[in-house]
C-alpha cells in the first residue's frame, strides 16, 4: 500500500480542529513535514511546534497559493456546519473553490477532498448542494484528487453523537423525528484519517463512501448510546416542524444551534446511508461502550469552538 513518504511537506487545513487533528497525527508518525492553514493560529493544540501554521488568506490568492507550493498533498477538511451571522456555506463554497485554484497554480501534487454522502447538484438543501458543487469543481481543476465523502464521524471531540448522550442524561425523555427510521452510517475519526493518508500517497482519482462498519437507524441509534452509558429514556416521536421549535430553547440554554431545519431533512431523507462498503473498521456500538463514562457529560457547542479561537477541541 503506497503512503506518504519522509519529510515530504502536507498541508492539513484545520489541523488543529476536529478531523484535521487526526490527519496531521498520522502524517507526523509518518515522518512527513506538516503545514496547517486555519483561522485559528492560537489554538490549543497537540503538536506544538511540530506542525507549521499558515493563515487562509482567502482574499490575498499570491500568499494562498505561496503557502502551498512545494506540497505533496492538501487535504482539505474546511467547511461550515450551518449558516449563521458570521459565517456562511455560500462563503465557505467560494473560500474552497479558492483553495482549490491556489493548489493548482501552487503545482500541489494531489488534493484528499472531505466531502458528504450523497451530494447533489440539485439537491434544495445548501450542505448538499455545496459540497457537489465543490466536487465538481476540482474534478473538473484538472488536479490529482481522492474525494472522501463521510457520513457522520465520531470521536473524543465530535458533536453529534456526544450530544445526543448529553440530552439523554440531562431530559426524562428522548425527542425523535418522525419514527426515527431512518439510516445513518457513522465513521470514527481516525478511520477517516487514516483512509485520507492512504489517498494523499496515491495518484489515481477516486471518489469514496467513507462509511463505518454498522448501519443505524436513528432510533436504534438513540437507543444503543442511551444503554451504553445507562439511561435509557422514553423516545418521543415528534413532526419534524415541532422538533426543530422544541429544540430551540435548549439552544438558546447552551447558547448554540443544536440543529438546523437542513440537518433534520437530510438526516430524514437517508442521505446520511449509502450502499457501499464500509471504509473503516471501528464500530460505533464498540466505541461507545468504552467511552460510556464520558461520553456526553459535558455539552460540545459548535458556536463556542467558532467564537473561542484560542481554546482546544475537547471531549464534550
Amino acid at each position: 500500500m503506497e503512503s506518504p513518504s519522509s519529510q515530504e511537506l502536507h498541508v492539513v487545513t484545520g489541523a488543529f480542529g476536529f478531523s484535521g487533528k487526526y490527519i496531521a497525527r498520522r502524517l507526523l508518525d509518518a515522518g512527513c513535514r506538516v503545514r496547517t492553514l486555519t483561522n485559528s493560529p492560537r489554538r490549543m493544540n497537540p503538536f506544538g511546534d511540530a506542525v507549521e501554521v499558515h493563515p487562509f488568506n482567502f482574499d490575498d490568492p499570491e500568499q494562498l497559493a505561496e503557502s502551498l507550493r512545494g506540497a505533496k498533498a492538501l487535504y482539505n477538511t474546511y467547511w461550515v456546519r450551518f449558516n449563521h451571522r458570521t459565517f456562511q456555506h455560500a462563503s465557505a463554497v467560494e473560500n474552497t473553490i479558492k483553495l482549490f485554484r491556489a493548489a493548482k497554480n501552487a503545482g500541489v501534487g494531489r488534493v484528499v477532498h472531505v466531502s458528504i454522502t450523497n451530494p447533489s447538484i440539485d439537491s434544495p438543501l445548501e450542505y448538499f448542494y455545496g459540497k457537489a458543487r465543490l466536487e465538481r469543481t476540482l474534478i473538473d481543476s484538472g488536479l490529482s484528487h481522492a474525494i472522501l465523502r463521510p457520513a457522520v464521524l465520531f470521536g473524543p471531540e465530535d458533536i453529534l453523537i456526544n450530544n445526543i448522550a448529553w440530552a439523554l442524561r440531562k431530559f426524562p425523555v428522548m425527542m425523535i423525528f418522525g419514527n426515527g427510521e431512518y439510516r445513518l452510517q457513522p465513521i470514527y475519526v481516525d478511520d477517516l484519517a487514516k483512509l485520507a493518508v492512504e489517498q494523499g500517497g496515491k495518484t489515481e482519482n477516486a471518489v469514496i463512501n467513507a462509511i463505518g462498519p454498522e448501519t443505524f437507524t436513528y432510533r436504534n441509534l438513540v437507543r444503543m448510546i442511551g444503554q451504553a452509558i445507562g439511561k435509557n429514556r422514553p423516545l418521543l416521536p415528534m413532526p419534524p416542524l415541532l422538533g426543530y421549535l422544541a429544540s430551540k430553547p435548549v439552544g438558546w440554554w447552551v447558547g448554540d444551534i443544536m440543529l438546523t431545519r437542513d440537518e433534520i431533512r437530510g438526516l430524514m431523507a437517508n442521505l446520511l446511508c449509502v450502499n457501499a462498503p464500509p471504509a473503516g473498521e471501528t464500530k460505533l456500538s464498540d466505541w461507545t461502550r468504552a467511552h460510556a463514562a464520558e461520553l456526553g457529560v459535558g455539552y460540545a457547542s459548535e458556536l463556542s469552538r467558532r467564537k473561542d479561537r484560542e481554546k482546544a477541541y475537547t471531549e464534550g
